[in-house]
């Protein structure tokens, strides 16, 4: 009876994700993969850095998803000039009333864009570390809690570095995954331009599945069973970084907790409810890339976390066995 309980669960997530895939795929081209990992985060109940040159879709691709769950979307762009008020709200005097009432920010919304966050100072980027983590707002000492589903895709360019400020440890290390959009192929282009010939599909995109029920479908991903062998494969790999000697700084035990959340995920998305390691290699360098920090060797020998990723990969003993 347990078993029928857990595989109901996970056929749900499974059916959810085909519907949003499908729908999300009618105005984003040729980037499932991309699609399929922002589905890991909302259902995970994670952030994504969306890390790429500005065209490549991520406003629409946030908007999508939007739609998609029929939750509510706000933009935020990220300025010099942006205030951590403009961000999470605050408290005004009315003088109609006579009192003192809360103005809501663009952070009370299910799916927040950051826009280009790296060029906000310190102070307003780390105005969203409450919400990101406890997905609650505190203003004037009242805390007030944020919609569910909640998910903040936040992009920064890498191209431009002037005028910006880097992402500390502390606020990338709150981002369940990390990925990069890319340039389509030029079929793939072409059929953008076509798709778009006569305007966005964009407006037309309807709501498949509810927030709420989509909130309700996270709570399933409990049912996916995990081997300890696959727990452990998981931690050997987290491990490796602390011991590598290209990097100054390994992932955290918060990194580890980020694979595994997201391995499950991952797995009732293609409609398992059970943990490959095939899902926690597909997912390595988007949850632990961004939260390495490279020696100033590795960095002057022309490394990236990626490469060396790889590495780790080809050296950490993959588990054999799979749960029938």
């Amino acid at each position: 009876m347990q078993q029928r309980a857990e595989s109901t669960a996970v056929r749900a997530v499974h059916d959810a994700a085909e519907k949003i895939r499908q729908n999300v795929g009618q105005v984003i081209v040729g980037a499932d993969d991309t699609v399929t990992l922002v589905l890991v985060a909302l259902l995970a109940n994670g952030h994504v850095l969306l890390e790429d040159v500005p065209g490549t879709g991520k406003t629409m691709l946030a908007r999508a998803f939007a739609r998609s769950i029929g939750g509510t979307f706000r933009r935020i762009q990220f300025t010099p000039d942006l205030m951590p008020t403009d961000v999470v709200g605050l408290n005004f005097y009315s003088q109609r009333t006579g009192e003192f009432e809360f103005r809501p920010g663009p952070i009370h919304a299910n799916v927040v864009l950051a826009d280009e966050i790296n060029r906000a100072t310190p102070r307003t980027q780390s105005s969203l570390l409450e919400a990101m983590e406890e997905r609650t707002s505190t203003i004037d000492g009242e805390s007030r809690a944020l919609p569910r589903p909640f998910v903040v895709l936040a992009t920064q360019n890498p191209v431009e570095l002037e005028g910006t400020f880097p992402l500390p440890e502390a606020q990338l290390d709150r981002f369940l995954l990390r990925l990069k959009v890319g340039y389509p192929t030029p079929e793939r282009e072409a059929d953008i331009v076509r798709r778009f010939e006569h305007g966005s599909p964009l407006e037309d995109l309807a709501p498949v599945v509810r927030a709420e029920e989509l909130a309700n479908l996270a709570a399933g991903l409990t049912d996916v069973h995990v081997e300890d062998a696959v727990v452990a494969y998981m931690v050997a790999l987290v491990q490796a970084t602390r011991e590598h000697g290209a990097f100054e700084l390994g992932a955290s035990p918060r990194a580890t907790l980020a694979l595994f959340r997201a391995s499950r995920a991952l797995a009732a998305i293609e409609g398992r409810d059970y943990v490959r390691p095939d899902d926690v290699k597909a997912l390595v360098h988007a949850v632990l890339a961004h939260r390495l920090q490279l020696s100033s060797n590795s960095r002057l020998r022309g490394r990236d976390a990626d490469e060396v990723l790889d590495e780790i990969l080809s050296a950490v003993p993959v588990p054999l066995a799979d749960p029938a």
